[in-house]
């Protein structure tokens, strides 16, 4: 009986996992998902096996997010909340895969899912020079918006659940292709138009950062509230690389 249940609710879990985060549905299954959902359907403490599936989806190139939003999901079937045990083990086993692993140039930071800054900095020459081409300058039209959570020194696992949450929250507050980056120590910057809508794009930034942390139960591991600004562009191109080298961490 026990088993079947396991088996019911691994599929139940593939059903939503692939129809709402995970990103390739033919790389979803492992046997680490079978011991998961075993120790799940056995009411055993779930912590070795969820550190296994953090190793796993490290080792194929799954982000942090996508790993902890389709854990997520599997207790959202059960209606119950997923232990802290069980998200320090599965980050853990996470970063230990993705430590082990060459090292590779990405443009995506994966912790956060969020582009590098090397690739804001590409995006800034483009925002620069199409500012020029339409005789406009670039600190004119546009601005980063800031947004520092930081708290004190966290274990690896909590600054990997909290760059997991913020990638989430900004890549919600904000249209798809924006240009934005993690910065490192709970920083994170965005590229927006400065324009009438520039205050209600903070409101909605400060509130998806809020809700994201309310639903992970992590909001322990940002600053309240949120620390966010504005900070102007300069007029060059390559000062602006500079400014975000010194508010990296």
């Amino acid at each position: 009986m026990r088993d079947a249940w396991a088996a019911t609710l691994r599929e139940q879990w593939r059903a939503r996992t692939v129809e709402s985060v995970w990103l390739r549905p033919g790389d979803w299954y492992h046997p680490a998902v079978d011991a998961f959902t075993e120790a799940l359907a056995s009411g055993a403490c779930a912590a070795a096996a969820a550190a296994r599936l953090g190793e796993v989806r490290g080792a194929a190139g799954v982000g942090i997010a996508e790993t902890l939003d389709d854990v997520g999901l599997v207790y959202q079937i059960l209606e119950r909340e997923p232990g802290m045990d069980v998200i320090r083990s599965l980050c853990e086993g996470w970063a230990g895969a993705v430590e082990a692993l060459p090292v590779q140039v990405s443009c995506i930071d994966p912790e956060s899912g969020l582009p590098t800054l090397e690739y804001l900095g590409v995006r800034l020459a483009e925002t620069y020079g199409a500012a020029r081409k339409h005789g406009h300058e670039a600190f004119v039209t546009h601005c980063l918006v800031m947004v520092d959570v930081a708290t004190e020194d966290l274990a690896p696992w909590r600054r990997m659940a909290r760059s997991a949450a913020m990638g989430r929250a900004l890549s919600a507050a904000l249209p798809a292709g924006h240009p934005m980056a993690a910065l490192g120590g709970g920083a994170f910057t965005v590229l927006v138009a400065r324009d009438w809508d520039l205050g209600e794009t903070v409101r909605r930034m400060r509130d998806q950062v809020n809700e994201n942390a309310a639903q992970l139960q992590i909001a322990d591991l940002l600053r309240q509230p949120p620390r966010i600004w504005i900070e102007p562009l300069p007029e060059t191109h390559e000062q602006a690389v500079d400014l975000l080298h010194q508010l990296r961490r």
